[in-house]
């Protein structure tokens, strides 16, 4: 068998200095990457930096600049009225009025709904047709899940009306449902 010689560069050619060339450019190349590396770094350092300020001052914010001992009597009762007014908004009112509406038939008119969140009570007032009519409403009221304790606390028939309606109120307390 025949032994084969290979040389590189072949004899004849040129290819050194071409080599050399592309070696500089790749170097060139891979400094000009690292630059930009270097570059993009120090922007991110740059932006996390002013991120972790902001939040910071953002911190600084929330905390409160008054020490709890200062606060006043008249703040004392803003904050007790505030946690009032949430306690009413947070009431489930949906279902109240859910509850009497369908308790309310087309000879019961409701002229007012008082309720009284303290004492989870509601105080409803208004008109029946007839004295049927107003016990089949308390019977209503009665069986609805919203509500228990449903008592008629007055009535009266309007003798000046020809229609002889009867004016009443009732109460009631409102229980939340799971």
């Amino acid at each position: 068998m025949r032994s084969l010689k290979l040389r590189f560069p072949y004899a004849g050619q040129q290819a050194r200095s071409a080599d050399y060339i592309l070696l500089a450019l790749g170097l060139l190349v891979f400094v000009v990457c690292l630059y930009q590396l270097k570059l993009i770094m120090e922007e991110i350092a740059h932006w996390d930096a002013r991120i972790y300020r902001l939040e910071q001052q953002q911190q600084h914010r929330k905390t409160p600049r008054t020490p709890i001992a200062r606060i006043t009597q008249e703040t004392q009762q803003e904050l007790k009225q505030a946690d009032e007014i949430l306690r009413q908004i947070n009431l489930p009112w949906e279902a109240l009025f859910d509850s009497l509406e369908y308790a309310a038939s087309k000879d019961v008119a409701l002229l007012s709904v008082q309720p009284n969140v303290a004492s989870r009570a509601v105080r409803i007032n208004g008109e029946a047709r007839n004295l049927a009519a107003l016990t089949d409403f308390v019977e209503a009221i009665e069986r609805e899940d919203v509500f228990e304790n449903a008592y008629l606390l007055s009535y009266k028939v309007k003798k000046e009306n020809p229609h002889r309606p009867i004016v009443f109120s009732l109460t009631a307390t409102w229980i939340d449902l799971p």
